[in-house]
């Protein structure tokens, strides 16, 4: 089999930063489609860069139905649902996607990051190369010789090494890094009194989570400040380390199955993009779409 190089694009934060940085507008029918018109300049932007042949946009559907919602309640509780002119335009944006060329994937039980996760394993499985594109650093943990985590908007590449330079941690170490340090943006709780450096530190001496609780006798002696009372930190909270651990790691068995016929990337479907941008009020964008089929 040919090996091929599949973009797959956490598309959440893009329809979020478009929301906010494109100022106000309406659809002929008055409905908002702000949101929309900026995720569609960055996918035709993105089209026109980077030359795909084979596309995946990856959607969350919501922030309290996820699977991580069962195993802790409190996960992401913190933050505030998406506003109601957003929130109308995602199926919009999903619409646009499919339109522009892009194959789809959502689940309400699974997240964006799962979604690719589990695209991500089954075809480097096959022996294709990935490009993740997103912000997100909870995805570097897919990061390896053959996922590369592309950040569009910084034009900054991670592979391997830059993941242990910019965090500290190998990207197979990244979920034990969030249950030990949290995450407040996740409302990942952590151990208490674990911060970030002592996590990078303790995953230096130690390979991953199991490793540090096996040897908890070993954690005093290690030169890090306050190394003394660490230990009893971590045996305290090792039931929530845990727990952190399980709701960072980034699932691989979602629902999607990978085929390349669904992912290859043709161009624009006019039989899609004339209806659907007439009714947004997006004529005009027609011009700059880079693809045709």
């Amino acid at each position: 089999m040919v090996s091929r190089t599949i973009h797959l694009v956490d598309a959440s934060p893009y329809l979020f930063r478009a929301f906010f940085s494109v100022p106000d507008m309406d659809a002929p029918d008055g409905n908002p489609v702000n949101a929309v018109y900026g995720f569609v300049n960055f996918l035709n932007r993105y089209v026109r860069e980077e030359q795909p042949t084979h596309l995946g946009l990856c959607f969350d559907e919501s922030l309290t139905t996820s699977f991580r919602n069962d195993l802790y309640p409190a996960y992401k509780a913190q933050r505030d649902l998406p506003p109601p002119d957003l929130e109308a335009q995602q199926k919009w944006c999903q619409d646009a996607g499919e339109a522009l060329g892009a194959a789809i994937y959502v689940d309400h039980r699974y997240e964006a990051d799962d979604l690719i996760g589990t695209l991500a394993h089954q075809l480097v499985r096959k022996g294709h190369r990935i490009v993740v594109v997103s912000s997100d650093k909870d995805l570097c943990q897919l990061v390896s010789d053959k996922v590369e985590l592309f950040d569009f908007a910084r034009e900054e590449r991670l592979g391997p090494e830059d993941v242990v330079l910019k965090f500290g941690v190998r990207p197979e170490q990244m979920a034990d890094f969030l249950g030990l340090a949290g995450d407040s943006v996740d409302n990942i709780p952590g151990v208490r009194g674990v911060g970030k450096k002592t996590a990078v530190a303790l995953l230096g001496e130690f390979e991953d989570l199991e490793d540090v609780y096996e040897g908890l006798e070993r954690v005093p002696e290690l030169e890090l400040r306050g190394a003394r009372s660490l230990a009893a930190k971590l045996a305290a909270e090792r039931e929530t380390a845990f727990l952190s651990r399980e709701l960072a790691v980034i699932a691989t068995d979602a629902p999607p199955v990978a085929r390349l016929r669904d992912l290859a990337y043709r161009g624009a479907d006019r039989a899609l993009v004339e209806p659907l941008f007439t009714r947004l009020g997006f004529e005009s964008i027609a011009a700059r779409i880079p693809r045709w089929r």
